[in-house]
């Protein structure tokens, strides 16, 4: 039976060359199936807001929100460590709101470690909520928070002057003490830099093949979300279409008067 994966034996898979798979779940029955499959971490992600309930960025997404996945995630008891956003306004505007919020997390929601959007400028949020025992994943790149700033979901560090920035954005997010950085939408060579320069693990989505982990949203491998197709994403089956497939056969039964037929029926 494999044990409970702990923030430890995350940054123990750095240390030892192995990667570490992460995957977006907001529910019971994805987290259970993708436990069972043998996911490193789960992402509680404010992606939610998007492939979930239709937003059409993540802005939306509120902490309660955060809160009542997490505790859907965290009813199938998975052995994968779980990882929770702190949405938009939760943690930005002073550093009791952050302590506060990313507590609710772990209480309210039972997250074993929260995950927000900042590279040096959230450096001392960082290091509260980390003081307050509370472990804290660093985001930096492109973080989805950010998009009005940044025009779009637009790919960072592309010159040197934004590649300098990102550098000094890990070494201060790891410095603050965040026990590993999400690199996205960055260039691969940029991910590569960081990943050799950072003692925490890089966790890539839109940054390449040389970080020490990879995370996507599940929707989106799954073929489920419409919204978006980024060109870092791999479809790896197309489960809208099994849906369909089934939700028509059922409706054409229930039309024609097929089902239920005795089988699925009582005496």
């Amino acid at each position: 039976m494999n044990k409970k994966k702990t923030i430890l034996d995350i940054q123990k898979m750095k240390s030892a060359g192995e990667k570490i798979t992460f995957l977006t779940s907001y529910d019971y029955p994805f987290t259970r199936i993708m436990d069972e499959c043998g996911i490193d971490a789960i992402l509680v992600g404010d992606s939610v807001g998007v492939t979930f309930s239709g937003y059409d960025n993540t802005l939306p997404v509120t902490i309660d929100e955060m809160i009542y996945h997490t505790r859907a995630v965290v009813r199938a008891r998975p052995k994968a460590l779980v990882v929770t956003d702190m949405p938009f306004l939760s943690y930005q505007t002073d550093l009791r709101d952050a302590r506060l919020n990313a507590g609710r997390l772990v209480k309210e929601g039972g997250a074993e470690a929260v995950k927000l959007e900042g590279g040096a400028n959230m450096a001392e949020t960082i290091r509260a909520i980390v003081d307050m025992d509370v472990p804290v994943m660093a985001h930096i790149g492109l973080t989805p928070q950010s998009i009005h700033r940044m025009g779009g979901y637009k790919v960072q560090g592309k010159k040197d002057e934004q590649a300098q920035r990102l550098i000094e954005d890990a070494l201060a997010v790891e410095q603050a003490g965040a026990f590993s950085v999400v690199l996205e939408g960055i260039p691969m060579k940029l991910a590569e830099r960081i990943t050799a320069e950072l003692s925490i693990p890089t966790i890539g989505i839109g940054a390449g093949p040389y970080c020490d982990g990879q995370v996507l949203v599940i929707h989106d491998i799954l073929g489920l979300c419409e919204k978006y197709s980024p060109k870092f994403v791999k479809r790896y089956a197309d489960a809208s279409g099994l849906i369909a497939e089934a939700v028509s056969s059922y409706i054409s039964e229930v039309k024609k008067g097929e089902f239920p037929d005795e089988g699925h029926s009582f005496n």
